[in-house]
């Protein structure tokens, strides 16, 4: 019963009994009744709901608006979440990892030597782009190259020379040559070209670290003159940990696209090398490279690594997301996309388990340099180089069709954990139009407390069960030094 209709027969029942009370109860009744009959009619008049139908229809639209606005703030949350944050990475003290090192090389499944195609002349015979410095590989020759055997010729960037940045686009001062021809186990390589990021300095490498890997930092003339001008660079070509190689003669016009050069080709440009970390010029490298490799490669008993995309895991939405942000022009997104549908690319599915992506957040790549990796980067590398410049429409193609010949996987681990390990800053553009920091506020310290009477420089001695090991001791250090980094 509705609250005014009760308070009515309240009234009502209160008439009757005072009726009934004064004796007059059959004329009393008779006017309640028709009192009452009028009130109640007004008031179901005011309150006369609407038609049951659109009552329902109104309901559910709220309804349907709240759920909808819930799972949108649901899904934003996620996504910030997702996007923003790093997962827990346990990683192994330094001299642990160190001593994880693998004393040989992994074994490379049915490809044991692999060279690469020279020619002075390429001549370009398909429809599909390609480059002087790619050297244009036929459609016969690109399925070839996926043909696997123990010894293979393929074109893998440099095309013009004898060796890598020597006349060859992408070329190297005679000094530098001579460095990138040692022997590393490690190194770690970065790029910036056309000024387009900021360096960033790598955080928490160990000495052991600093003694025996070498970080380059590869920029073109444009990047170099901005460095010069601002008194970054110096004659020591050192920038902190990075050691600094020009790079003349770069390949194409697009920044972008000069960079996947190192990026893809580095046991190009660095034939004795072992191991290398690639990433990418907008990040900052916060972990020890040691443990990294342990963490991501010799623990999992791989030779490549990569992370998976934070979002999106099929080609074709990756492809669809690319278009909506202006990545690279639509037409040719479409062109290569239909070009892999007729290859046999059909969109992700749970029939390609165990593999969980076929799209990777490229920005950083952990690999060992052996013959099957080496020609899964030149593959990759070649694709790049004949379709758009966005690799993660590639990737899945030229893994697959590696896969489907020889037994080898990609540790293909989650963003989050990447983002434990490197921190991601924003291009040079976008940090020159942001305001400058707010200025700290300085706070006085408080006032010490009087210790009159009290034995100066005594300290409580530490319980044993205070005392850590020195994993955990390393752990914890390593957290408090980025905020985000958990163990």
């Amino acid at each position: 019963m509705r609250y005014n209709e009760w308070r009515v027969s309240y009234g009502l029942l209160q008439n009757i009994n005072g009726a009934i009370a004064g004796g007059g109860v059959s004329k009393s009744l008779s006017n309640v009744r028709k009192s009452s009959t009028k009130m109640l009619s007004v008031i179901r008049e005011k309150e006369r709901p609407l038609p049951n139908a659109w009552y329902r229809y109104i309901g559910c639209r709220k309804f349907s608006m709240l759920l909808l606005i819930a799972f949108a703030l649901l899904v934003f949350a996620l996504g910030s979440f997702v996007v923003n944050k790093a997962c827990p990475v346990c990683y192994l003290p330094v001299d642990q990892a160190i001593a994880s090192m693998p004393s040989s090389s992994s074994a490379s499944p049915v490809l044991h030597n692999l060279t690469y195609v020279l020619n002075e002349n390429p001549i370009k015979s398909e429809p599909h782009g390609g480059s002087d410095f790619g050297g244009y590989p036929s459609l016969k020759q690109r399925n070839d190259s996926f043909d696997i055997k123990e010894s293979m010729a393929v074109h893998c960037g440099f095309i013009k020379g004898s060796k890598p940045g020597h006349g060859t686009g992408f070329d190297f001062d005679e000094s530098d040559l001579a460095e990138l021809q040692q022997f590393h186990d490690i190194i770690v390589a970065s790029a910036i070209f056309g000024n387009y990021d900021v360096i960033q300095q790598p955080q928490n490498i160990s000495e052991e670290a600093k003694k025996n890997i070498p970080f380059y930092m590869f920029v073109d003339e444009e990047t170099e003159a901005f460095m010069k001008n601002r008194s970054i660079l110096s004659s020591s070509k050192r920038v902190g940990l990075w050691r600094i190689v020009v790079v003349h003669n770069v390949p194409y016009s697009d920044a972008r696209r000069n960079g996947k050069v190192p990026k893809l080709l580095l046991h190009r440009i660095f034939p004795n090398v072992r191991y290398s970390i690639w990433i990418d010029g907008k990040l900052q490298l916060v972990v020890d490279p040691y443990q990294v490799l342990e963490r991501f490669l010799w623990r999992q008993n791989a030779n490549f690594a990569i992370s998976r995309h934070y979002r999106r895991f099929d080609v074709f939405v990756e492809a669809e997301a690319n278009k909506a942000a202006g990545k690279y022009d639509n037409s040719s997104i479409d062109e290569q996309v239909d070009f892999y549908k007729i290859e046999g690319l059909t969109p992700y599915s749970e029939a390609k388990l165990p593999i969980t992506s076929d799209v990777p957040e490229g920005c950083v790549l952990i690999k060992e340099h052996i013959p099957i990796t080496n020609l899964f980067t030149c593959l990759w590398f070649n694709e790049v180089d004949c379709f758009t410049s966005r690799d993660q429409l590639s990737f899945a193609i030229v893994r697959d069709k590696i896969m489907t010949k020889v037994d080898w996987s990609i540790n293909m681990f989650l963003d989050c954990e990447r983002r434990n390990f490197v921190i991601q800053s924003y291009h040079r553009d976008l940090l020159e139009k942001m305001p400058p920091p707010v200025p700290a506020v300085v706070r006085r310290p408080p006032a010490l407390p009087n210790t009159r009477g009290k034995t100066p420089g005594k300290r409580i001695p530490r319980r044993g069960r205070d005392r850590r090991s020195g994993s955990s001791r390393h752990c914890k250090a390593a957290a408090s030094n980025r905020d985000r980094n958990f163990f």
